[in-house]
């Protein structure tokens, strides 16, 4: 049973202490039958087993709660017996937990929005300002369906990125593990040969002699330079200029710049269409759009977006004068705009630039396939002909 801990003043004094029971609300009456009356009441966090214990919520566990939430309230079931029969019988059990939790923050006299806002990480701006549309619209089954179509459309989308960068991936890892384990087993085999030769050995097979030193000797500090580099660039990445500078520069990769452009149009249009189809203002979507971007370049564009809004303009004119959106995104919206149905040319962009970004994928796995390919050709080519240039050199001499 989860532990509780709570604040109360009692004659006067700050009493504090631990309860155990089922759920937030459990705990108020455990207490109140004790005569306590809490001002403060807080689920205790487990240990370090505990943590380990509790399964990570994936985006496929929150489509199918917004999904079968969105089926019981569109049947007419009361929010509270929804959230406990979804608690209870949820196939993740730390989501179950959240989703009790949450019921129980309700039963007390709050609402929906702002007892899911106590769990950011499950449930972030997006997700409870558009329960909140939902609920002050009394549309709330309706945004529960449009939620669910989002988090499905953006789960396939970083499947997609993901599917990307597997088999480059594993092609870069094949390739340092074969040029590893020939500079580690291989190489100091045909050292021995030559060295007692006496002969001075051909420039290149000296370079693979070195390398090959270096991986056996040093491969520990090697490893070390790659794991801090790796620890510094995340570490910046961190920091507000940080993403700006590294956002930039994979925006203008060659290839990766293409693919990240079209994964964050696809991302700002959908977020936006489905935050403006279900009433939410259109700068207060705007500015959860530039929180949830993912790419600094694009957030800097959106918070500019919404100060030349606030000063009149449309949204197509601020847009326009940002590079990371493509002419034909703008012109649509201009359209859209226009002819009062941004909502539906938002989510259609979004639709189009799904498949771009399933062209863009397709693209830049059929370039990296062969240019891997050949790279690894050549180093490994380049290690053969170093390794066989002291054999040939003797067979001149003899």
């Amino acid at each position: 049973m989860p532990t509780f801990t709570y604040k109360a003043t009692v004659k006067g004094k700050v009493k504090s202490g631990t309860i155990e029971a089922e759920d937030e609300k459990d705990a108020t009456q455990k207490l109140r039958q004790q005569k306590i009356r809490p001002t403060s009441l807080k689920k205790k966090s487990g240990g370090f087993g505990d943590k380990m214990n509790k399964k990570p919520i994936t985006g496929r566990d929150i489509v199918l709660f917004t999904r079968q939430f969105s089926t019981m309230v569109d049947a007419g079931l009361p929010i509270v017996q929804c959230l406990d029969i979804l608690g209870k019988g949820a196939e993740n059990k730390t989501l179950g937990e959240i989703i009790i939790q949450i019921k129980g923050g309700i039963e007390v006299g709050g609402n929906l929005s702002n007892s899911m806002r106590k769990f950011p990480d499950v449930f972030d701006d997006l997700f409870c300002n558009l329960i909140e549309a939902g609920e002050l619209g009394g549309i709330l089954d309706i945004i529960l369906r449009r939620l669910s179509e989002y988090i499905e459309k953006s789960e396939s989308l970083k499947k997609k990125i993901k599917s990307a960068l597997v088999y480059p991936s594993m092609i870069v890892f094949v390739a340092v593990s074969v040029v590893a384990f020939l500079m580690i087993f291989v190489i100091p085999a045909f050292a021995e040969m030559f060295s007692g030769g006496g002969a001075e050995l051909p420039g290149p097979t000296q370079i693979v002699m070195d390398v090959s030193d270096l991986f056996r000797t040093k491969s520990h500090y090697m490893l070390g330079t790659v794991m801090l580099i790796f620890f510094a660039i995340k570490q910046i990445y961190k920091t507000e200029k940080g993403r700006i500078i590294i956002d930039r520069i994979l925006l203008a990769l060659p290839v990766v710049g293409n693919l990240v452009q079209r994964i964050s149009v696809a991302k700002f249009t959908r977020t936006l269409g489905t935050l403006i189809s279900s009433g939410v203002p259109l700068i207060e979507a705007l500015d959860i759009c530039a929180r949830t971007a993912g790419n600094k370049i694009v957030e800097i564009a959106v918070f500019k977006t919404i100060e030349a809004i606030k000063e009149g303009e449309t949204i197509a004119a601020p847009l326009s004068r940002e590079s990371v959106f493509p002419m034909m995104v703008i012109q649509m919206i201009d359209v859209g705009e226009n002819a009062g149905s941004l909502d539906i040319m938002l989510i259609k962009i979004a639709d189009f630039y799904d498949e771009e970004v399933d062209i863009a994928v397709e693209a830049m796995t059929a370039l990296l396939e062969p240019l891997l390919m050949i790279f690894l050709g050549m180093v490994v080519g380049f290690i053969v002909v170093a390794m066989y240039l002291p054999i040939f050199k003797m067979g001149e001499s003899i």
